[in-house]
């Protein structure tokens, strides 16, 4: 509830706490604030932009993002507007020299899906509404003042009226200029990519080429790297990754100059390019930076003001959601009194973490790199019978899926060495989206003896403790409880596996893994002793305030 100030003229106004406030509205921003509102905390999120001025910048979520948006109740919304990617042509000189495929990964959002951020955000925007928040537009965050029990910060509405508001926690989610980090004194570490600038543009292309749905391109030359890809509405995304010849040329390409920078790296001179239903053409320039750490007590930082970089692989918006995916959790958790405050410093080192392997890994991305002549002819020498390999396509497919991510060095990650040998899903992995038989009904359960994607079985509010059903007798299953008897929420979920990869993937009959509530394996420990579970259960409460974290005004 607002207040006025009593003798103040300059339109100055106070606004009562929160639980979180969130700076930006892009799909980490709003990815974040959804997976907060379902978990009970209250949410602002202001803007500095009008609704009506979105781009349509990033293009396509991976599996792994499609999962976490899934967990948290919006992915189905978001697939009813996008189209799959099924498969990539690749092209050097004229001719095709195989295909890339999508979908080897064992998931049920395996495929890439194209949809344009705009449209994401709109949609988004629209589900947290539903969840009974609605995102503040022209409303610029101009100051940030952090203590240990609240935030304190200064926003400007664009009717000029300034007002002065707090909330226990603020995160910037507010791109690269971020004034949240700014104001938290946090560097930008990195540096300027030099010759590479980024061409693209949405268009109607009239080629040689037959339309098939779901099938992009990638056409490389020396010097440059097109990738084409299918827009849901109709016509391609044209992404040019190409040498920079005029560093200080900044206006957005021209229609023409797209088409004949596609026609020349095609080789197509009789190409034809038309406006596409969703029109964009941009010229762009980037720099390979991460925060010099993500959180600055009651601060903390997430999506483009966290990290950024070149969007070679197209991850960077993936990388972003799924931070926020990370971040929401943990973030209530400490609210509520569950976990402890260094529970949040674990979003930090996973976070950075990710982010240095993604900038490492594409300076590599020799599929999408403009390279020199004598480079280009060495590696379009190698594609064909790279793209001819089975296994080559798989690993490939799920490095760009994200499901291969791990989060092996945090400080969440504890294996307790067994007996045996070590199988299955390791500490810090994604658990695996087996198929297997849940011993009891519950949520996402089919009917009794019905295989289920374990993944349905998986609840974003809890952990979860998966073990063999064969081994869950009464005397097992009370120890189990009451080692698990804290703060912390954990749900007891016995299963069994429904066919050989489930049994892969659930590994040693004989242990247990206690799943993050954002799908991560946190804990692999022998079922036989509870001590291990206990401890680990302890440590995550371990200085927790019993009454919660409520630094509301």
């Amino acid at each position: 509830m607002e207040r006025d100030r009593g003798g103040d003229t300059t339109g100055h106004v106070e606004h009562g706490g929160v639980d979180v406030c969130v700076v930006g509205a892009g799909p980490v921003g709003l990815t974040l604030a959804i997976g907060l509102r379902r978990l009970g905390l209250g949410v602002r999120i202001v803007d500095a932009a009008p609704e009506t001025k979105r781009e349509a910048r990033a293009l396509v979520l991976w599996a792994r993002a499609r999962e976490a948006l899934h967990a948290l109740g919006v992915g189905a919304v978001l697939d009813a507007h996008g189209v799959e990617l099924g498969a990539v042509t690749v092209h050097a000189r004229g001719r095709p020299l195989g295909e890339l495929t999508t979908g080897w990964a064992h998931s049920a959002f395996a495929r890439p899906l194209n949809i344009e951020q705009h449209v994401i955000e709109r949609l988004l925007a629209g589900e947290l509404a539903g969840l009974g928040t609605r995102v503040e537009w022209n409303t610029e965050l101009t100051d940030v003042k952090v203590h240990d029990d609240r935030a304190e910060f200064t926003l400007r509405h664009g009717d000029g009226r300034v007002e002065s508001g707090c909330a226990s926690w603020i995160v910037g989610c507010e791109g690269t200029r971020s004034v949240v980090r700014d104001r938290l004194g946090i560097a930008f570490e990195g540096r300027r990519r030099t010759g590479l600038q980024v061409v693209q543009g949405n268009a109607l292309a009239t080629w040689p080429l037959p339309e098939e749905p779901g099938r992009g391109h990638i056409f490389l030359a020396p010097r440059r790297a097109l990738l084409v890809f299918p827009l849901p509405d109709g016509g391609y995304r044209f992404f040019c990754f190409r040498d920079d010849p005029d560093p200080a040329l900044g206006t957005p390409p021209t229609l023409d100059e797209l088409r004949d920078l596609v026609a020349e790296t095609a080789r197509m001179p009789g190409l034809r390019l038309a406006p596409a239903p969703s029109r964009w053409l941009n010229r762009a320039r980037f720099s390979d930076r991460v925060a010099a750490r993500l959180r600055s007590g009651r601060g903390l930082l997430a999506g483009d003001a966290a990290h950024a970089w070149a969007p070679v692989g197209g991850h960077g918006m993936n990388v972003g959601i799924l931070g926020a995916h990370n971040l929401a959790w943990k973030l209530a958790a400490v609210h509520r009194g569950e976990a402890g405050d260094a529970l949040l410093d674990t979003y930090d080192a996973e976070q950075r973490l990710l982010a240095l392997r993604y900038i490492r890994e594409m300076r590599f991305n020799f599929m999408e790199l403009p390279l020199p002549p004598l480079g280009h002819r060495a590696f379009t020498a190698t594609v064909p019978a790279a793209l001819a390999r089975s296994g080559f396509q798989r690993r490939l497919d799920l490095r760009l899926s994200d499901l291969v991510r791990h989060h092996r060095d945090s400080p969440l990650s504890v294996r307790v060495p067994a007996s045996g040998r070590a199988s299955g899903a390791r500490a810090g992995d994604r658990m695996p989206d087996a198929s297997v038989v849940p011993a009891e009904p519950g949520p996402g359960a089919g009917g009794p003896g019905e295989a289920v994607r374990l993944h349905r079985l998986l609840a974003y509010a809890a952990w979860t403790l998966v073990l063999r059903a064969d081994r869950a007798d009464a005397v097992t299953l009370g120890a189990l409880r009451g080692a698990c008897a804290g703060s912390i929420p954990v749900r007891l979920l016995p299963v069994t596996p429904a066919d050989a990869r489930a049994e892969a993937a659930l590994g040693d009959p004989a242990e247990l893994r206690l799943v993050r509530p954002d799908g991560y394996v946190g804990l692999v420990a022998p079922l036989g002793g509870v001590e291990p579970l206990r401890e680990y259960v302890a440590a995550l409460a371990a200085g927790a305030r019993a009454d919660g974290v409520d630094g509301r005004a």
